[in-house]
């Protein structure tokens, strides 16, 4: 027998062991994925796999078959997932900021790292030092503190920021001061217009620029 022969002769006989698989395989694959041509393309694509894979053990034929199903659905929504952030990347680029938004948004970041600044103890030493681009534990090493420790202050600390912030931009009317300052809706009413190239708003965690 020819060397043709022979591996035809092996396809046609892991083909017989694959086949019978594939009504299971689309009952596991179709508790997980609504889109029924999505089923059937990781059912195909998982006998594909196995009938390619040439150290395939004969005599464990099928947790081969549901090992592999399984994981091509984790990478169906992994790449879902991975589309989606895409496009609302696509989204905010094709929809930028207009001058107006801008300015607001430095405004914003401005009056916020002043309320850091109003924090006590190491709530405020945190803040600020994320704020200055450092991470946790850059900022629990500067304090001389526990990661942990550092890590439970940003907590309250943000926390504590969040709630201000949503209290301020709650106001009713322009002119309501905040924690003896002017809340962000009345630092955002109070611009008439922007300043032309305006820069993006400095964020706690980032570096403020110069």
């Amino acid at each position: 027998m020819s060397s043709t022969s022979r591996e035809s002769t092996a396809d046609a006989h892991r083909w017989k062991l694959l086949l019978p698989h594939r009504e299971r395989l689309r009952r596991l694959v179709r508790r997980r994925l609504a889109n029924p041509q999505d089923v059937e393309d990781c059912v195909q694509e998982t006998i594909l796999r196995a009938a390619s894979f040439a150290a395939l053990d004969e005599e464990r034929v099928g947790p081969f078959l549901t090992s592999t199903a399984l994981r091509l659905c984790v990478d169906h929504y992994r790449t879902a997932e991975r589309q989606q952030r895409l496009r609302q990347r696509i989204a905010v680029i094709e929809n930028p900021l207009c001058p107006e938004e801008i300015a607001c948004e430095r405004d914003l970041g401005l009056w916020m790292l002043d309320q850091a600044r109003r924090l006590r103890g190491r709530e405020r030493q945190v803040m600020l030092a994320r704020a200055e681009g450092m991470s946790i534990a850059q900022a629990a090493d500067q304090l001389c503190i526990s990661v942990k420790a550092a890590e439970s202050a940003f907590t309250r600390g943000r926390a504590r920021l969040r709630a201000i912030h949503d209290r301020a931009m709650s106001e009713p009317a322009p002119g309501r001061v905040v924690d003896g300052q002017p809340g962000p809706a009345t630092l955002a009413r109070a611009r008439p217009t922007a300043v032309p190239g305006a820069q993006v708003t400095p964020r706690l965690g980032e570096e403020r620029a110069a």
